[in-house]
């Protein structure tokens, strides 16, 4: 909960004010840094050792693609919609990826395994810009306020529940599914990256984007070490 906590947390940090589009292009780019980490770190690493490669390999495609005819449906409502669908992508962005990821720390925690405090940070770090960015785009577009937070509530919700669903389901969970799990997320967040969030980072941010999508891999990378 306290984990999944910080997209609501993001949600309204990015409705309290207005922000200037190189600020948020800025906290974009640094949540892509901090994702790229998670993806290379905590999600593909784990994944290969726990269940070998070729599981998530399998994951990483399954992700992806979900993720892309997804992104495609936001798309295609946003076009009848008259553009309130800006900011969509982050969201389903953050729900594809974390429901698989809370779910593989549900496992985890059924084993026995801790949660450090190093690991929660690292979750702040990524997740919080992509709520700001997402709940700031929507508002921009007309989107009302309360729509955003209760879009926002429901991820989190759905994320905390699925560290639920793991824990009950570690009994049955081979370490293929793991990895597979795994790989789901970061093929979904990978494509996010690509597609949505890195572009608009460029767009805002312009010459800052590269350094502070570096800065935020770093914080994550250390983070990660960490836990």
């Amino acid at each position: 909960m306290l984990a999944a906590a910080s997209l609501v947390i993001g949600a309204f940090l990015g409705l309290a004010r207005k922000w200037k589009p190189g600020t948020i292009g800025a906290v974009l780019a640094f949540g892509a840094g901090a994702l790229i980490s998670s993806v290379a770190f905590e999600l593909a690493e784990e994944g290969i050792e726990v269940g070998g490669l070729l599981a998530v390999a399998v994951g990483l495609g399954v992700g992806a693609l979900i993720f892309f005819l997804a992104d495609q449906a936001v798309t295609r409502i946003g076009g009848r919609s008259g553009g309130e669908s800006e900011g969509l992508p982050l969201a389903l962005g953050a729900l594809l990826d974390g429901i698989p990821e809370q779910a593989v720390l549900g496992i985890g925690l059924a084993g026995g395994e801790g949660v450090s405090v190093a690991l929660l940070l690292a979750v702040f770090v990524s997740n919080l810009p992509e709520a700001i960015g997402s709940s700031s785009d929507m508002a921009a577009a007309g989107k009302p306020h309360r729509s955003v937070l209760v879009l926002w509530s429901a991820v989190a919700v759905l994320c905390a529940l699925a560290t639920l669903g793991g824990y009950v389901l570690a009994d049955v969970a081979t370490p293929g599914l793991r990895a597979g799990i795994n790989g789901f997320a970061a093929g979904a967040l990978l494509v996010m990256l690509v597609d949505s969030m890195i572009p608009e980072a460029n767009t805002k941010a312009k010459d800052w984007a590269g350094l502070a999508t570096v800065l935020g891999f770093a914080l994550a990378t250390g983070l990660s070490a960490l836990s």
